[in-house]
């Protein structure tokens, strides 16, 4: 095979698939599934990346019984993994018969860094750039006027001095409020508008100008108390105490509080939520991640969540995190299948959208530490991924029910299995 295909680019999306469809061996079969653009429609998919052959779809689920704020929401999520929608949805129930999710989020203000290297005087450049701080806004501002005319704009500047191997640099830090738009591409034009005028002043030179995806000037934070009693209803079928589920997710959570190991997987569980809303409406779910990740790691790497008790004996559960989202811009608006999610779940805002997401993060998070800390997280995974198991293993029709439940009794769900059950059939 070679890789190098001249002017490839250039091809229409039927020169393109015939092209790879000749290289890789495609039937005709694989290649009328890869052209099938579905709702996304060839034109829009072609306009959004480049070299399109097709498109690739993910289900997309309603997570139900969610209420935040006081507000009942419908959240579409859309992901490829059994039990993360019904997970959410369970959760979201006992949290409601609390008074559900309370939810905040800053304003919606993110970094644009300016690399600035041979600084002879880092105290007269950072003072030089502080007397022309008024200028530099109207420079940033006039970039993108609708922004200012809907409230955005230029907030302000800072400061990191860092020590490097390649030489001391100074970086400023241009705080711009974004209002209902990710912010990738204003922040990236005002620091660019600004770079030579920090050139001027500064006599460095300019490296860099590019957003941060470590939002910490934009975040979300979500709470919800588990009662005692909705926690023991929720295992009706099993005998074990509300107190004892309380005190089996506290252990859980200081497992992932003291090793980072455990932690990763902690902070992942609550990804499986955040990012699935995040795809479902369109938004950058790599810059989410990366500031999530950031953040949890600013000092010692540390889960995104936290529990304790209440006065009550009752278990809180708190979240964290860094979310730079949009309602307006990129994916948000050229996906229609993320236009439908977003009149979906029907938030007003950009901060609403974060306070939705930060909701189920939580929501996420709880649901995998109580499987964890009490049945076993493979018990009702595996109990949904069943049905699957049997499709692969070649069930249809009312066969994939029936063989997935002969599995899940004998709690031996494997294609193998699904497979010598449907030969007894």
């Amino acid at each position: 095979m070679n890789s190098d295909l001249h002017d490839f680019h250039k091809l229409s999306v039927d020169g393109r698939l015939e092209l790879i469809k000749k290289i890789a061996g495609l039937t005709d079969d694989e290649t009328k599934l890869l052209k099938n653009f579905g709702n996304l429609g060839e034109e829009t998919a072609n306009r959004m990346i480049e070299n399109v052959v097709g498109s690739i779809v993910m289900p997309l689920g309603i997570a139900t019984n969610f209420m935040i704020n006081g507000r009942d929401y419908l959240i579409p999520m859309a992901l490829e993994e059994p039990s993360v929608v019904a997970a959410a949805s369970k959760v979201a129930k006992i949290v409601r018969e609390a008074g559900g999710f309370t939810a905040s989020s800053d304003e919606p203000v993110m970094i644009g860094q300016v690399q600035l290297v041979g600084v002879t005087d880092f105290s007269s450049a950072k003072k030089n750039i502080l007397a022309k701080k008024e200028e530099i806004k109207e420079m940033c501002n006039r970039h993108d006027a609708t922004l200012v005319k809907f409230g955005g704009g230029f907030r302000g500047i800072d400061f990191h001095e860092i020590e490097t191997e390649a030489g001391k640099m100074l970086i400023v830090n241009l705080l711009i409020d974004v209002r209902d738009a990710m912010g990738a591409n204003a922040v990236n034009t005002m620091a660019e508008a600004a770079a030579p005028f920090l050139e001027e002043i500064t006599g460095a030179k300019v490296r860099l100008k590019i957003i941060s995806n470590l939002a910490i000037h934009r975040k979300a934070r979500a709470m919800a108390v588990f009662t005692k009693k909705s926690l023991e209803a929720s295992f009706k079928n099993r005998e074990m105490r509300g107190d004892e589920i309380v005190s089996a997710v506290l252990e859980a959570y200081h497992f992932a509080k003291n090793d980072v190991f455990r932690c990763a997987t902690h902070n992942k569980g609550i990804m499986n939520g955040v990012d699935a809303v995040t795809i479902a409406t369109g938004n950058d779910f790599r810059a989410v991640e990366a500031g999530a990740h950031s953040f949890a790691a600013i000092d010692r790497y540390h889960p995104l969540t936290k529990y304790y008790k209440n006065e009550k004996g009752d278990l809180v559960g708190e979240i964290e995190l860094p979310l730079a989202l949009g309602l307006i811009g990129g994916a948000t608006k050229t996906n229609p299948i993320a236009q439908i999610a977003l009149k979906i779940l029907d938030v007003r805002s950009s901060q609403e959208l974060a306070c939705v997401i930060a909701s189920v993060g939580l929501a996420q998070n709880f649901a995998a530490m109580r499987a964890l800390a009490t049945e076993g997280i493979q018990e009702g995974h595996m109990r949904l991924h069943a049905r699957n198991i049997a499709v692969t293993a070649g069930a249809t029709g009312g066969k994939i029910d029936e063989v997935a439940a002969r599995m899940v009794s004998e709690k031996n769900i494997s294609v193998a299995r699904a497979k010598e059950i449907l030969e007894e059939m």
